[in-house]
């Protein structure tokens, strides 16, 4: 029998009372979201190490064998997760987002479209309000500004005994590097898509010892909730804001990046020893905590209560990669219970893109050593590649590494325009504000005074079919569309025109550009200039450099960013990059601070 099938007739049978009684009685809830790591723990088949806190945390409550982030990286993640939406939908998909908080911020003139309005209630403040003890334990991380305060305090113990409590634990999980150690690396088993090289091994090992202490830790918090008298009225949710922090895995869309374990410990220990299978989100976790909770669901939560005796089980599950610090890029994907897609809507540029924090990694400095000698095989090079297939497909069940791309095979053709169809009708109805070139949403944002509020007032799908439509048009080098969506009344339209005709560098195209470089939008200017560069015409450099100052800084990060791409082209003008390193913007910064290191 199926593990969901099992757990389908279980509650039908004994479950549905429990649940019921188990709402009616309103019980604490906890959550315990851990940093960096996937499901390698025992409960979930990992053998080279000991969890028995977890592994209790199991046998005493539901392990859910396919959940999901919608994002995979933490300030995204999180930010969907205390707002039970698709950060895509809310506007706050793109990484460490200029919020006051100092996290990449900088463009204080846009700070107010990142408050949250008031109509989205945030999920502590929908306890708040319903009287649990609200509390955060080490941190936040989101991209967007509270309208309201959220939490107590950072600690549940300070609250009255007969009040209930909804209390997060933040644990560094995978980040901690630096526990005592438990695993031989000898024993490591890599991936196939990673080479086996000892300093890879080692760090693996490291990552899995960070699974030991973070498990002893878990066992802490259910031992104060224990002696507390609470963890039996309790449900405690366990999860990771991504996978774990690899060359494939965190900030893509992976399954090494996206997908994360999830267990769930109800009171008095109901439906234990639950296994499920079915898709869920971890988006969803808000819901069912609300619902036990016996807070209405808002409307505006996305997630779904997988809990709920009349819950239809998922047929697919949705995530969404964005700009990562310094890093542009967007990727989407759908997966449902055996096959997976992935939309690169930037394909024209590698996979391995600078980034500070990746390539800071040892293990990725090892890996890229190992490729310019030649040591990679075909598919451990592929990260390499200077450009990336715009779909992929994959056979989770016979190829769980996903490293066989069926979109390039005919035979899967039908399936490859089913799930291109899914994913992009999901883009529109969810409202997916990706596409849109991150400085002029701002702009979009600061006009509507909130993103979300822009989208929500205004239908946008046209324009995202369109933003599909022009990329598509791009990959194809179909130079005559995109020089027509070059003369679109919308920004962003031409942006991504500007981008493919850079990228394919047709000579017909140059006329419609050097138009593009007196656009009334300085990203689409700053597109513009660095296509013509493409041509060989390095005097619209000067543009470029100009556009560094551009008072919307994202405009000046863009800037920066086309400079890098265009390799050394850019070193007679290291003075005002050198300057850049001043800027108010983090990620302008570090691009500046790496040309500047590379041409000294």
């Amino acid at each position: 029998m199926k593990p969901f099938l099992a757990f389908t007739l279980f509650v039908a049978a004994f479950g549905l009372a429990a649940i019921s009684s188990l709402r009616a009685a309103k019980p604490n809830i906890v959550w315990i979201v851990i940093e960096d790591a996937s499901p390698h723990i025992g409960c979930y088949g990992e053998t080279l190490i000991k969890t028995p806190n977890i592994d209790r945390m199991a046998r005493e409550g539901i392990r859910c064998q396919n959940a999901f982030v919608t994002s995979p990286v933490c300030s995204s993640s999180r930010s969907a997760m205390i707002s039970g939406m698709y950060q895509t939908t809310l506007g706050v998909h793109n990484h460490r987002s200029q919020t006051s908080s100092g996290k990449g911020g900088g463009n204080a003139a846009y700070y107010d479209s990142y408050k949250v309005p008031k109509s989205v209630k945030l999920i502590p403040e929908l306890f708040r309000d319903a009287g649990y003890f609200v509390t955060n334990r080490n941190k936040t991380d989101y991209n967007f500004i509270p309208t309201s305060k959220l939490y107590h305090g950072n600690d549940w113990k300070k609250a009255p005994a007969d009040q209930l409590i909804f209390a997060q634990f933040q644990l560094s999980g995978g980040k901690n590097r630096k526990a005592k150690s438990h695993t031989d690396p000898d024993k490591v088993v890599l991936p196939p898509y990673y080479p086996d090289d000892p300093v890879l091994r080692e760090d693996w090992a490291k990552y899995l010892d960070s699974w030991v202490n973070t498990d002893e830790a878990v066992g802490q918090i259910l031992k104060a909730l224990e002696k507390a008298g609470r963890l039996d009225s309790s449900a405690v949710f366990l999860w990771t804001d991504h996978g774990v922090s690899h060359l494939r895995g965190k900030q893509f869309l992976y399954e090494e990046g996206i997908r994360v374990p999830m267990i769930i410990r109800l009171p008095k220990k109901q439906l234990a020893g639950t296994a499920r299978d079915d898709l869920i989100e971890h988006i969803d976790v808000a819901a069912c905590s609300l619902k036990l909770a016996g807070i209405k669901i808002p409307e505006h939560i996305q997630g779904h209560d997988f809990l709920s005796s009349d819950y239809k089980p998922r047929r697919f599950v949705f995530a969404a990669r964005d700009r990562c610090d310094e890093t542009v890029d967007i990727l989407r994907c759908v997966r449902d219970s055996r096959y997976k897609y992935i939309r690169n809507f930037m394909s024209h540029l590698p996979h391995t893109q600078p980034s500070q924090y990746k390539d800071g990694k040892k293990i990725i400095q090892v890996i890229r050593g190992l490729y310019s000698e030649g040591k990679l095989n075909d598919q451990q090079s592929l990260p390499f590649a200077h450009r990336r297939p715009s779909e992929e497909l994959y056979d989770l069940q016979r190829d769980p590494h996903e490293m066989v791309n069926l979109a390039i095979d005919s035979k899967h053709h039908e399936r490859l325009v089913a799930m291109r169809k899914v994913l992009q009708q999901r883009m529109m109805a969810t409202r997916d504000m990706g596409l849109i070139p991150e400085p002029i949403l701002e702009d979009v944002g600061r006009e509507a005074g909130n993103k979300y509020l822009a989208f929500l007032k205004k239908d946008r799908g046209k324009q995202t079919r369109r933003l599909i439509d022009v990329i598509t048009a791009g990959e194809a080098n179909e130079s005559e569309k995109l020089m027509g969506f070059a003369k679109s009344p919308d920004p962003s339209t031409r942006y991504w025109a500007a981008v493919w005709l850079g990228v394919n560098k047709t000579a017909e195209s140059k006329s419609t550009l050097l138009e593009l470089t007196n656009d009334s939008v300085p990203t689409v200017r700053v597109a513009a200039a660095r296509a013509l560069c493409e041509f060989g015409d390095l005097s619209h450099l000067n543009l470029l450099v100009e556009h560094i100052q551009d008072p919307n800084l994202l405009v000046g990060m863009f800037a920066l960013r086309a400079i890098e791409e265009l390799g050394n082209a850019g070193k007679k003008h290291r003075d005002a990059i050198d300057n850049a390193q001043k800027s108010k913007y983090e990620f302008s910064r570090r691009i500046a601070k790496r040309l500047t290191g590379k041409w000294r």
